[in-house]
């Protein structure tokens, strides 16, 4: 039991930590390039959407070439915090978090994008700057993007499989999340073991689905 569940924890380590340290990202991310006008904001946006249409062995290629230990980036992790990026935690951590961005960014700046601008306008005409602005004003109106963001971002990082499999590939206890044990029972023709993880894997995202639906009926509420 232990060893099945194994993969599954860490499926779930990975999504909360990716959930984590993006919902951060977002915000920052929402604030800059919502509040501000600058030159390059359009090509920032679509570098952030870029993997929504990169497919995923592609980014995993790129990220695997820029985080091996003789590279620029692998190097500087690895002598400043001793960390090796390849085929292990972090760096499925790190690919993971790149993978997601777009399903955690694109929600909030599309909640920010549809707000009136009279809101934004009304906070500023009361003196207020325009940090106050984004979170008092702002953010409270964009609950159920936010809230989108978050489940959006923890479904996708559960299933992740292909940039996982390049950046960390098949390591037990270290990189083999729950997607990746299929493949690897499959491969093993472990078929019975395979379906077990996928049934899992399909009952999670149904409950994530009836929840996402009900929380945002509950969100229209408040």
């Amino acid at each position: 039991m232990e060893q099945f569940m194994a993969p599954l924890w860490l499926s779930l380590k990975l999504a909360v930590f990716t959930t984590l340290i993006l919902a951060l990202v977002g915000v920052v991310s929402g604030y800059v390039l919502h509040m501000f006008s600058f030159r390059g904001k359009s090509l920032i946006r679509a570098i952030i959407a870029l993997p929504l249409v990169l497919p995923p062995t592609v980014l995993g290629y790129y990220l695997l070439v820029a985080m091996q230990p003789d590279s620029f980036a692998g190097g500087v992790f690895e002598k400043l915090f001793g960390v090796r990026m390849v085929f292990s935690f972090y760096g499925i951590l790190l690919g993971s978090i790149v993978f997601s961005l777009p399903f955690m960014v694109s929600p909030i700046l599309s909640g920010l994008d549809a707000l009136p601008k009279s809101l934004r306008e009304a906070s500023f005409t009361l003196g207020k700057t325009r940090l106050q602005t984004f979170f008092k004003v702002l953010v409270p109106n964009i609950k159920s993007s936010l809230f989108a963001a978050f489940i959006m971002t923890f479904a996708h990082t559960i299933g992740e499989f292909g940039v996982v499999l390049m950046i960390g590939g098949n390591i037990p206890g270290q990189t083999r999340v729950a997607s990746i044990a299929i493949f690897h029972e499959m491969e093993a023709m472990n078929y019975d073991v395979a379906n077990q993880y996928a049934l899992v894997l399909l009952v999670f995202s149904l409950v994530i689905i009836f929840l996402v639906q009900w929380l945002q009926k509950r969100i229209a509420l408040w």
